[in-house]
């Protein structure tokens, strides 16, 4: 497996899921969960591309589909992996599944981040909330192609300190040379060692370069809004500010309309967006 940006989904994938079979499942917390899959169809899986930011359709059989971004690095050739946050019957259902277990996929889909244009300037991840799952990819990307990139500044905010979930990984990524991790928690609990209170609070602290940053962001609306209204302020220009929109997509073609936002339909013009791209809808009541 691999990506390309020039790399096109054939129409079929979009259309009909070709069954994917769980290797692995690997519970995160209480509520998220990873599934670690592969293509039953050997051929299926050795031509599987996608991009960072890009999502699949995920079928369970007799229940639903939902969208979930895929997490793994896009050149492992074993396994492709989604984390999954309890949210609704689909996803309920998907948590009873185990090894062994077989389910359809549908994709990938949709825009990724602009991880190629980023090579050789800092890297930003702002991200809030429990779906963090898009930008925890760009961050695995990163590390893994470390010389490839400059500074990496990584920003995570949760309601609770319960909620933060891959605590080992940011203790790692915070002993990376030229990276700086900053946490914080809406709440916190005794012997929490991060910031308590919004995560965007912590922007004083960021230890960026605008002109050279590109920043890439994840979670609630106005927390994005807020972020990007900083770092303008910073000097960062706006087309430098990415978002990852998230909307209920349920066709993933821009045929059923669920989720469109403005003239643009987040399945297959996001979710990644520039920030110019969506200025003058943020704000907007009612998109």
């Amino acid at each position: 497996m691999g990506s390309g940006s020039s790399f096109r989904t054939p129409h079929s994938a979009l259309r009909i899921p070709a069954q994917a079979e769980i290797v692995e499942r690997v519970p995160e917390s209480r509520t998220i969960f990873t599934l670690r899959l592969r293509f039953t169809d050997p051929q299926r899986h050795t031509a599987y591309r996608f991009a960072p930011g890009q999502f699949n359709m995920v079928y369970l059989y007799g229940v639903g589909e939902v969208a979930i971004s895929i997490v793994s690095d896009p050149e492992d050739e074993h396994l492709f992996d989604h984390t999954i946050r309890i949210v609704g019957r689909v996803t309920q259902a998907l948590a009873r599944l185990k090894a062994g277990d077989r389910l359809g996929i549908r994709g990938p889909f949709g825009r990724g981040w602009p991880l190629r244009e980023a090579e050789g300037r800092d890297v930003m991840i702002v991200t809030g909330g429990l779906g963090c799952a898009p930008s925890v990819s760009v961050i695995n990307y990163v590390m893994r192609r470390r010389s490839r990139f400059g500074r990496l500044v990584i920003m995570q905010g949760v309601k609770h300190a319960d909620d933060l979930i891959w605590r080992s990984r940011y203790d790692q990524w915070s002993r990376s040379p030229d990276t700086q991790v900053l946490i914080a928690a809406d709440r916190g609990v005794a012997l929490w060692p991060w910031h308590v209170g919004p995560v965007t609070e912590l922007f004083a602290q960021a230890q960026i370069d605008p002109v050279r940053t590109v920043a890439m962001m994840c979670g609630p609306q106005v927390m994005m809004q807020v972020a990007a209204d900083h770092l303008i302020q910073r000097g960062v220009p706006e087309g430098d500010l990415w978002f990852s929109m998230e909307r209920n997509m349920q066709c993933a073609v821009g045929h059923c309309g669920h989720c469109q936002y403005g003239e643009k339909f987040v399945c297959k013009d996001g979710p990644v967006f520039s920030y110019p791209e969506l200025r003058a809808l943020l704000n907007v009541k009612g998109f």
